[in-house]
């Protein structure tokens, strides 16, 4: 008989997890192999080159191109300050001298003698990269950056905007199947990783905001409301890199859709726990999920047994997502596995699988609709 395999989001109260931090650039490492880090240490830094900003020296002084260069008052390399004259014309008899000044600061990187310009590199621009997880540095990569590991709780989300942050777990719904409303939102949780339970409302995610909370992670959220939130329809397959002063993630799809339980049970485990979480989603090729990382104390790896590493397998039992409409978001177990292709509604054959339903009901569906719950 073949085996099935299929993709599938990771809800696990331990795992080994490791993270590789790089500069954009070649810089500096300031941590060694061993150390270990907190999830806000700057671990890496270096100087992004400034902007350039051209300067036509020709036409502001009305000289031929040729001439720029013997009425430069500084050469290349000198440091310039805005405002500051930077090339000034003979005059005649020592008088009429016309002078051009910096419009920005920096360095006079260049002077040509073809177009008449020079080119001001502005000041370099200091980029940090910080550990993200809390753990041991594995690895060093020299003038690149590091690879940290430890043992996490470590949840996957199915969507998510806003990029990475990091704050104390605090549950704000009494159950997965309570919707976050703004009513549930304290000033008591800023700065803090907000878990909701059901559906996130757009009052909440506003709420949220005004009071500095880093994050909400809930079951769902509506459209309307991502899109009343961000300002624009989200048409790009990449996520992480909006700028909206709070990171979102949602663990089951868009709608009304409750928590899956076992995912709301692990997150109040760990209520009080630090975590860092990214909102991060790229949803084509080379799939990445938002995720909430809660690295685990001794005690806490004494406590959980770990995760054995998933094959993507399914077998009868495993829990699964339905990933389509008409069931999208729909949680169950993995029931009977037909061997032969089946003609579907829409006329086509495909191969499916029963997935038996937490209502208790069951449905055929093509494989390929289920993502596996893996942990």
């Amino acid at each position: 008989m073949a085996t099935a395999y299929t993709p599938g989001l990771t809800v696990t109260a331990r795992t080994t997890h490791r993270v590789r931090r790089l500069l954009p650039i070649s810089g500096d490492v300031l941590v060694k192999k061993g150390d270990t880090v907190a999830s806000q240490d700057i671990v890496a830094e270096t100087f992004m080159p400034g902007d350039i900003t051209p300067v036509n020296i020709a036409n502001i002084l009305s000289l031929p191109p040729g001439d720029v260069a013997e009425c430069m008052l500084k050469k290349e390399g000198d440091p310039v300050e805005a405002g500051e004259p930077i090339a000034r014309t003979k005059g005649i008899f020592g008088l009429f001298k016309n002078t051009c000044t910096a419009r920005v600061g920096g360095t006079l990187e260049s002077i040509s003698s073809v177009t008449g310009q020079v080119m001001i590199r502005g000041e370099p621009e200091p980029v940090s990269v910080r550990a993200y997880l809390s753990g041991d540095v594995m690895t060093v990569l020299p003038d690149e950056g590091v690879e940290i590991e430890t043992d996490v709780s470590f949840v996957q989300g199915i969507f998510g905007v806003g990029g990475e942050t990091y704050g104390r777990i605090v549950m704000a719904c009494e159950s997965h199947e309570q919707e976050l409303t703004a009513e549930l939102i304290k000033p008591v949780m800023k700065e803090c990783i907000i878990v909701g339970g059901a559906r996130m409302t757009g009052s909440a995610i506003e709420r949220a905001r005004e009071i500095g909370a880093s994050a909400i992670v809930s079951g769902g959220m509506d459209d309307e409301d991502l899109r009343d939130f961000l300002g624009y329809d989200l048409g790009v397959a990449i996520t992480g890199s909006e700028d909206v002063g709070i990171t979102l993630i949602i663990t089951e799809g868009f709608g009304d859709i409750a928590m899956a339980a076992r995912t709301f049970k692990l997150l109040g485990s760990r209520a009080g726990a630090d975590a860092s979480v990214n909102g991060a989603t790229q949803i084509r090729a080379g799939v990445m999920r938002p995720e909430i990382l809660i690295p685990l104390t001794a005690e806490g790896r004494a406590k959980s047994p770990k995760s054995a590493p998933s094959d993507g397998q399914l077998v009868p039992g495993r829990p699964v997502r339905i990933i389509r409409d008409p069931y999208f978001g729909v949680l169950g177990t993995v029931g009977a596995l037909p061997s032969e292709p089946q003609v579907l509604d829409s006329g086509s054959k495909a191969r499916v699988l029963e997935v038996k339903l937490d209502s208790g009901d069951s449905v055929i569906i093509p494989r390929a609709n289920v993502e596996l719950i893996e942990g």
